[in-house]
């Protein structure tokens, strides 16, 4: 990859990143004046009048959320079913992240390893790359394990999982499959594990 066009996409990238992170504190703090965070209701309805654009946001959100790390995923995932509710913020969830893991896989096959370790660690690339050293076939087992797993790191993986010779069938079919149970599983602990702390305090 060239030097100047990774500059140039490192550059693009953390200015998306910056702008992705204002833009979160702003909207934070417009939803705190508006009471949303105090009361579930205000935030579903703010969200619900917009019919078509509230789920368009939070689709684009969760697609971004994959490609940059802006805010945790597990919080955006948490809140697509506060919001929307059980079946249309699973659906929401699982469109957003599937879609943001594809183009995010795009991107990594079109950068290379360049732009992957600009995301990943250093020590995290070489790490699950030594599973591919062992053997493609090795690589692919451990990748759907970890896309089945709700803690495990998927958006490293898809940027790791570029770099190798994973086609494109497998991972689309590894992501249609897998990804459904652990985002069922995060968001659900996140609601209602909260739920039950708060219960207590």
């Amino acid at each position: 990859m060239n030097d100047n066009v990774l500059r140039y996409t490192k550059r693009v990238f953390n200015i998306i990143t910056l702008l992705g992170f204002v833009a979160t504190i702003v909207g934070g703090v417009y939803l705190w004046r508006l009471g949303a965070f105090q009361n579930q209701e205000i935030l579903q309805q703010l969200i619900v009048a917009h019919r078509f654009l509230g789920p368009l946001i939070f689709l684009c959100m969760q697609v971004l959320q994959v490609i940059v790390p802006i805010i945790p995923g597990g919080i955006t995932m948490a809140a697509g079913v506060m919001i929307f509710g059980p079946v249309w913020g699973f659906v929401y969830n699982y469109l957003g992240i599937a879609a943001g893991s594809f183009i995010l896989f795009h991107f990594g096959r079109k950068y290379g390893s360049a732009l992957a370790k600009t995301f990943v660690k250093e020590k995290t690339y070489n790490k699950y790359m030594t599973w591919f050293d062992k053997g493609q076939k090795r690589f692919n087992i451990i990748f759907v394990l970890l896309i089945l797993s709700p803690v495990a790191p998927d958006d490293a993986l898809v940027l790791i999982a570029s770099q190798t010779k994973m086609s494109w069938k497998f991972l689309i079919w590894t992501i249609i499959l897998c990804k459904p149970l652990p985002i069922l599983l995060y968001s659900y602990l996140l609601i209602f594990g909260g739920s039950f702390i708060g219960h207590f305090l």
